[in-house]
């Protein structure tokens, strides 16, 4: 299965903290990704596609965790605080059961919304919804009146 999880865990741990997720940053040598879906076993058992063509994607779309340059000594709490408030709609748009998780993948090409497709090498951790709680506070406080999540919901 091309692209989609290779090592599934039945059981992954759970990052219940905006700070266990820096702290896992901190330490990962490999590139680390925050999908969201039903999990890796979900993603196992089929391909991913273009929802607008049906084309079928070399990997699964994925947002990067590492922090780039142009961000200098600005936190990585609000990195990571801004990379799951950017797709957090998806919770939603998706259906039950879908959660943000962390893997370690391999980047295969980039999708139609310009987004890494992933290989995933590593389910790491499931991220709890708490979290996503923190992660609204911290961006709406950054106050922002041209900035939000990429939702395309008002364009429908």
């Amino acid at each position: 299965m091309e692209g989609n999880s290779r090592e599934v865990s039945p059981v992954l741990p759970v990052l219940r903290t905006l700070d266990e997720l820096v702290a896992l940053v901190e330490r990962s040598d490999a590139e680390l990704y925050v999908r969201w879906s039903k999990g890796p076993d979900a993603d196992a058992a089929q391909r991913s596609r273009d929802a607008l063509t049906g084309i079928e994607l070399p990997g699964l779309s994925a947002n990067p965790l590492r922090v780039e340059s142009w961000w200098g000594d600005r936190p990585l709490r609000l990195w990571l605080a801004r990379r799951l408030y950017d797709y957090r709609h998806l919770r939603d748009r998706r259906g039950p059961g879908v959660h943000a998780w962390v893997l370690e993948g391999e980047e295969r090409g980039r999708g139609p919304d310009n987004e890494p497709l992933v290989r995933c090498r590593r389910a790491v951790a499931w991220i709890a919804d708490e979290v996503h709680e923190v992660c609204t506070r911290m961006v709406e406080e950054q106050d922002s009146a041209e900035w939000g999540p990429l939702d395309r919901g008002g364009f429908r």
